[in-house]
């Protein structure tokens, strides 16, 4: 079944009431045999709880608030219209990074955007896996040209973790920023940033930034992260419309692209500083090649790490910072 049927399918089922096989089968114009293999594909690609009741069809344990192109674009303001190319919004990629990275090389145009329900190989930092349960998150990227040298933009990730953390604290309090692109409430890890990169070394250079955010983690995709996490839902206690959420990221991360571009890191500076998290702590950088213990300073105006490393303040620019003896 197309992803286009599948996508109908999860929009009937998603207000959590039952619809019978006869019933879907016609609105998708196939049979009700075609129906129940993409039910059986649903619960076993996405770990979808569908339930099947004879008599009464087919129901999801829980609603979904699918993601909907025309509210997120219609929560927009007019200039974030022209900025946007094209936004697209999938059941199911790899990595939404790498979906746009493949179309970047096929000629897709700056301000486009790939939003997935799912993610069959989400992507996090230094090779690690994104958990990318279905329907319950938000997994956003932005391809952006920038016309700039590759040094210029290499503080892109602090604008954005910057943007945010300023969102998040819209919804909740505690939000905080771990260098160098790591969201954090209340210590734990509740949003991340990978930034893909390619051109010339002076410029131009085309991005591709992807971001994650917990909304509502289930229980079976949790037991799968290896650090202390956090999600929205938890935060609230109350549920959050992803739409609304992803409407609001969207246009922030739009605007921050475009100051970015002409002001680079200077506009963003000071709102990292407010919400960086280990500022003054002693902590452990994780580099590339060694561990170096240091009192964090905070990050410089590049958006370098600041370590005081016995009585002397260093510069770092890549590296993970932990309060721990190990990596977070």
């Amino acid at each position: 079944m197309s992803e286009s049927h599948q996508r109908q399918l999860l929009e009937q089922l998603s207000d959590g009431s039952f619809h019978s096989g006869e019933e879907l089968a016609q609105l998708l114009g196939v049979s009700r045999t075609a129906i129940w293999k993409q039910i059986e594909s649903l619960r076993s690609a996405y770990h979808l709880d569908i339930h099947a009741v004879r008599g009464r069809g087919y129901r999801l344990a829980d609603s979904l608030e699918l993601l909907e192109a025309d509210q997120i674009t219609e929560a927009l303001t007019m200039q974030q219209h022209k900025m946007l190319s094209q936004l697209q919004i999938h059941v199911s990629v790899d990595s939404t990074n790498s979906h746009l990275k493949k179309q970047m090389l096929q000629g897709v145009d700056s301000g486009s955007v790939c939003l997935s329900e799912y993610q069959s190989a989400g992507r996090g930092r230094r090779g690690r896996s994104w958990v990318s349960p279905f329907g319950c998150n938000l997994y956003l990227s932005l391809y952006w040209r920038f016309e700039r040298s590759m040094t210029e933009i290499g503080g892109v990730s602090i604008a954005v973790g910057t943007v945010l953390a300023r969102v998040l604290s819209e919804q909740t309090a505690k939000v905080a920023l771990k260098w160098p692109n790591d969201v954090m409430v209340d210590g734990k890890k509740i949003a991340g940033i990978l930034v893909d990169v390619q051109g010339a070394a002076d410029g131009p250079v085309d991005a591709v930034i992807g971001i994650g955010v917990n909304l509502d983690l289930p229980a079976h995709a949790s037991q799968q992260i290896d650090q202390p996490w956090t999600d929205l839902q938890q935060q609230r206690g109350k549920t959050i419309s992803r739409n609304q959420i992803a409407a609001r990221l969207l246009g922030e991360l739009l605007d921050a692209m475009q100051l970015f571009q002409h002001h680079q890191l200077a506009s963003f500076i000071p709102g990292w500083r407010q919400y960086d998290l280990y500022h003054g702590e002693e902590v452990t950088l994780f580099h590339p090649r060694r561990k170096i213990r240091g009192i964090h300073k905070g990050i410089a105006d590049d958006g370098s790490l600041l370590l005081e490393v016995n009585g002397k303040l260093c510069r770092f620019q890549s590296g993970e910072v932990s309060l721990r003896g190990g990596g977070e």
